[in-house]
């Protein structure tokens, strides 16, 4: 049986990465506690926030963007149509596919998420930062676009 090596972390880690990496995800987890009460999971909420976005899709798209399996995405598909979130309909184009759409009372779940979610961010931008505080932050919102969007590196084996 042979041994399979660890993937290597790089040479030196820079501790600002580590930082920025850990105040993220404090960020994104008090986010997470402002959700609407009976939230759907995270794979839920960002397939309904996909196809409010983006329109229509399949449920295969829908695992391609966030990185999972169809299976796992035909489960939390499966959740949407069953809230009345989300429906099924034949592809126009290709009558073998059905596309998925986000439902009126989809929409209002995920426009009433946000606003949840953006309410306490502003109440607590407006508490915690200085006006210079607040420009920065906006801008370290973009730099941290452009990071979101670098390509991503398979892993070496």
């Amino acid at each position: 049986m042979a041994l399979v090596a660890a993937p290597q972390p790089p040479a030196a880690i820079d501790r600002s990465a580590v930082d920025l990496r850990l105040s993220v995800m404090r960020l994104a987890r008090r986010l997470r506690i402002q959700r609407v009460p009976g939230a759907l999971n995270l794979a839920c909420l960002s397939a309904l926030g996909h196809l409010d976005r983006e329109g229509p899709a399949t449920t295969t798209a829908l695992a391609a963007v966030d990185r999972i399996t169809p299976q796992s995405m035909t489960r939390s598909v499966a959740e949407l149509v069953e809230r009345g979130l989300v429906e099924r309909a034949p592809d126009p184009a290709d009558r073998r596919q059905t596309l998925l759409k986000i439902t009126l009372s989809g929409r209002e779940f995920i426009e009433r998420d946000r606003q949840l979610r953006d309410a306490w961010l502003t109440q607590a931008m407006g508490e915690q930062l200085t006006d210079v505080e607040r420009d920065l932050l906006l801008l370290a919102g973009r730099l941290l676009d452009r990071l979101a969007d670098s390509p991503i590196k398979e892993e070496v084996s």
